[in-house]
């Protein structure tokens, strides 16, 4: 593989013109195609095998008129102290608002408050707005006119709040990206010392990301996407793309300071950094696709959405980067020259860490491990859901909302049950829905129960169950399984649905899925390294560290997020359950993100020992070499992710935060402490390959032993490791 990338590079050098010329007319061809093609995106949030969507298929197709599976607003009112709402002023102001809310886009049905819902002390009532549309197909009009409802009782002295889901609007790009790239270009500049050096991996990166935003628009006019496809491929194809220009810019650094001429170190950069590169971005790529796993059609395209943005991103690195090189010329390289004049590599802070890893490799490995394990202790006790108005700020109006109805209610009318009746089969559909009403009240945990509500065609029936528990509450998840747990009766079957359902499902689907998905990328990772490294215990000693840092992330989000442990120093204001998307995500995130590490640390070593340095200088030397890219990439990664713990929204606070925790876990205590300390004690051993193994595998050559370029001119050992300084 290094021989036919070290072709590339040179190629891609030498032919700049023609390389920069065609990736710009691919680029602008994928922007014509994204402003012509395109079609809009999809607003569906499917969970496929789970009783809540087969309930909510089944309403859509025989009763749709109760918009199943469209988004919920529970619009609470209070009357004023000392009144009531059935006086005549304040009833007269809950109608004016209900006709307010009918008229607003996209509604399906209206309930009347007071009719029902009012409670017992005639203080506090409810209207239920259902739209024809899930949250994410609500516009800013229609979130606008649900808001505009609600003056005309506001107007009449009426305390009037908002909660469910109709409020959610879908996550925006904002400047958190701008943020980010302004922070990973002062950490390029930093690291690299050169402007020219330090702008080549964003030029690249935002090329590439551009080109994979385009080619997912494309997509967009064939197959029906969601609008939150992009989101990953987003962040995800900026880190990459930095993570990879970085580590070929750094190595066609050290290759000119070694003496090359710009197009040898080039071919070179591609043919060795290049293809730890390619076997990075595959890593990535499993990790991703493997989200398929899950069989929520949502993830599914993300990941793959995403994979096809790493993909972009290594293409640009091998091909486009080195023709960039090839016009910045000399100016890369400045920034070194100075550093190659004095000093030498012994002094470099990476160097150091090595050095000191290395003479104490078991307390090192002893101590990261107590770490990480004492860390990861809080993951015993998480729980999984998704954040509701429980988890909204107290000054919000669906924290307001959730509270007055558990003030005049109590918690469970936060969060109905929908109940289908599926009574196609009974002699006498009414008979069989009242029964199953009768049954179900009997439950433990169930507050009320609506009378039922049939369709045009007499086949189906709907019932609202109240929970005498709040939605998030174990108890609640207990009276879902208990009613889908009753058996059939007077010909009618039973199924739950709504949004409390759906989220349990949702949660235990996720739950369920980590096994298998876990179990796909260590898989196809363990193969992918063993074929990159050559060795058995260099992948498992990888992904045993990977997992190491994975539980620390998940102890970390626990104890912040659930226990509120240092809550208040990154703005929690209300802990929670866990959201229960988070795991797959961040393993996926994480996996990807950590093998990238892994491969530019690693192959550095394994280079090392190849070109025949002792086991621990090769750990010292390869460390030496790949510590600060790894550094600097890591820190550009965390300084990114922590942008998100400033949102108020809690998934997006509780996502930033496990992302640069399993980041800072992962590149420093792991790869840069433990992997260290791991190789130190395995020596020899830690490339040791079965025979019948070596002979059945392909030899890829990462190492790029079988390159044959020009040798460089002799330089004194000590400026080529100021060089390295440099970096």
């Amino acid at each position: 593989m290094a021989t036919y990338l070290y072709r590339l590079g040179k190629l891609s050098f030498h032919r700049r013109k023609l390389v920069l010329v065609l990736w710009l007319a691919l680029i602008a061809a994928l922007g014509a195609g994204a402003a012509t093609l395109s079609g809009p995106t999809a607003g569906s949030f499917e969970i496929p095998g789970t009783q809540a969507q087969e309930a909510q298929d089944l309403l859509a197709q025989r009763f749709p008129q109760a918009g199943a599976g469209g988004a919920q607003a529970r619009v609470v009112f209070a009357a004023p102290a000392g009144q009531k709402l059935t006086d005549p002023g304040n009833a007269a102001a809950l109608e004016r608002t209900v006709t307010a809310l009918k008229a607003g886009g996209r509604v399906a049905t209206v309930s009347d408050p007071l009719r029902g819902t009012v409670n017992q002390a005639g203080t506090v009532a409810y209207t239920q707005v259902t739209y024809t549309v899930q949250p994410i197909g609500l516009t800013d009009a229609d979130r606008a006119a649900l808001v505009d409802a609600t003056r005309a009782g506001r107007d009449a002295g009426l305390t009037v709040e908002i909660g469910g889901d109709a409020l959610q609007a879908p996550a925006e790009q904002g400047i958190g990206e701008v943020i980010g790239l302004l922070i990973a270009a002062l950490v390029l500049l930093v690291t690299l010392g050169s402007l020219v050096a330090a702008g080549l991996p964003l030029l690249t990166a935002l090329l590439g990301v551009g080109a994979a935003m385009a080619g997912i628009q494309i997509v967009t006019g064939f197959v029906d996407l969601s609008s939150t496809t992009p989101t990953l491929a987003l962040m995800l194809g900026i880190a990459v793309a930095i993570d990879y220009a970085l580590f070929i810019v750094s190595r066609f650094r050290h290759e000119v300071a070694l003496g090359r001429s710009p197009a040898e170190a080039a071919g070179r950069a591609v043919g060795t950094a290049g293809s730890a590169v390619t076997f990075a971005g595959l890593t990535v790529v499993i990790a991703l696709a493997a989200l398929a796993v899950v069989n929520i059609p949502v993830l599914t395209q993300m990941g793959l959405a995403a994979s096809g943005a790493v993909i972009v991103a290594v293409l640009i690195a091998l091909t486009l980067l080195p023709a960039l090189l090839g016009f910045a010329g000399d100016r890369v390289a400045k920034g070194r020259v100075a550093a190659r004049r004095h000093g030498n590599g012994n002094g470099t802070m990476g160097r150091r860490w090595a050095a000191l890893v290395t003479r104490r490799p078991v307390l090192t490995l002893v101590a990261a491990v107590l770490g990480l394990g004492i860390v990861a202790m809080p993951v015993l006790d998480m729980r999984l859901g998704l954040p509701g108005d429980n988890m909204a700020g107290p000054a919000t109006t669906q924290r307001k909302a959730y509270d007055l109805l558990t003030e005049g209610f109590g918690p469970g009318f936060n969060g109905p049950l929908l109940v289908v009746v599926d009574a196609a089969a009974s002699p006498d559909p009414q008979a069989a829905a009242t029964a199953a009403a009768a049954r179900i009240a009997e439950l433990p945990g169930v507050a009320t129960v609506s009378p039922p509500a049939l369709n045009p065609a007499g086949d189906t029936a709907i019932l609202q169950v109240i929970p005498a528990t709040a939605p998030d509450a174990a108890q609640t998840t207990d009276l879902v399984h208990a009613i889908r747990a009753l058996p059939p009766s007077g010909g009618a079957a039973l199924a739950v649905t709504g949004t409390t359902a759906v989220n349990i499902d949702i949660s235990a689907k996720m739950g369920s899925a980590l096994g298998p998905y876990l179990a796909v990328i260590v898989v196809l990772a363990f193969l992918l390294l063993t074929l990159l490294f050559r060795s058995v215990l260099v992948p498992l000693k990888a992904i045993v560290g990977f997992l190491l840092s994975v539980a620390a992330t998940f102890g970390a989000v626990v104890a912040v997020f659930q226990w509120g442990w240092l809550a208040d120093l990154i703005g929690v204001e209300q802990t929670g359950p866990i959201v229960s998307l988070l795991p797959v995500i961040l393993i996926g995130i994480v996996f990807g993100l950590a093998m990238d590490y892994e491969v530019f640390l690693v192959s550095r070593m394994r280079e090392e020992h190849v070109h025949g340095a002792a086991p621990k200088d090769a750990v010292v030397n390869g460390f030496s070499h790949g510590a600060r890219v790894v550094t600097a990439a890591a820190i550009i990664m965390i300084s990114v992710f922590s942008g998100f713990i400033l949102s108020p929204e809690a998934m997006i606070k509780s996502i930033g935060f496990a992302l640069a925790a399993a980041i800072l876990f992962d590149a420093f205590v792991v790869r840069m402490t433990l992997v260290p300390a791991v190789m130190t004690l395995l020596g020899r051993r830690a490339w040791a390959l079965p025979r019948w193994l070596d002979r059945l595998l392909p030899d890829v050559d990462v190492e790029g032993t079988r390159l044959h370029g020009e040798e460089p001119p002799a330089v004194e050992p000590e400026l080529v490791s100021a060089g390295t300084a440099a970096r």
